[in-house]
């Protein structure tokens, strides 16, 4: 019986991994499957308009345009930092950033930029989103009205609605360093 066993799942390894080709040959050689049955993948690169969104927004922002930045705001959007805090709603939104770019930062620029849109067509854990996403990294460099400069990472995710205007960004920041420039604790 033993020895039968190890020939038997040497057998069907050999089978599986031969239909595995067949499989494999039917939908390469250039051309694409007209398989209606296959699964969209969980996710994949989205348009590469929402890296201009993106870049046009941390211009208009360090431009002090914030009208112009919230223009890509939904009115429902809820705009959250890592530490928990968060502001919902447009008009909430635009009153604390138009606040903190008219009296306490002086002057603000974004660098060493890096962007990522991505479309997650099925979620893949818990509460994920599905939709268009803008994931952005960048080095922040700032002067605030007090004088204090602070040079810091940040990375963002902004998700856009069917209208392509942001619901929703989460912002990932050391807040630590900002209130100690600021002479907070």
């Amino acid at each position: 019986m033993k020895k039968m066993f190890i020939p038997a799942v040497a057998c069907l390894l050999l089978l599986a991994c031969n239909s595995e080709k067949k499989e494999d040959a039917k939908t390469s050689g250039g051309t694409m499957s007209t398989d209606s049955t296959k699964k969209m993948p969980p996710s994949e690169f989205a348009d590469a308009k929402y890296t201009d969104f993106g870049k046009k927004m941390t211009d208009q922002f360090s431009k002090g345009d914030m009208d112009g930045w919230m223009s890509n705001y939904a009115d429902n959007a809820v705009f959250s930092w890592s530490s928990g805090d968060s502001l919902a709603g447009k008009d909430a939104i635009a009153k604390y950033w138009k606040d903190r770019r008219a009296n306490v930062i002086d002057s603000i620029s974004f660098s060493m930029d890096i962007w990522l849109p991505i479309k997650i067509n099925t979620p893949q854990q818990g509460p994920d989103a599905p939709g268009i996403w803008l994931l952005s990294w960048y080095q922040v460099s700032s002067k605030y009205k007090n004088g204090k400069r602070l040079t810091f990472w940040v990375h963002t995710d902004h998700h856009f609605n069917a209208n392509d205007k942001i619901d929703r960004t989460i912002q990932y920041i050391d807040r630590a360093p900002i209130n100690a420039a600021l002479g907070k604790k």
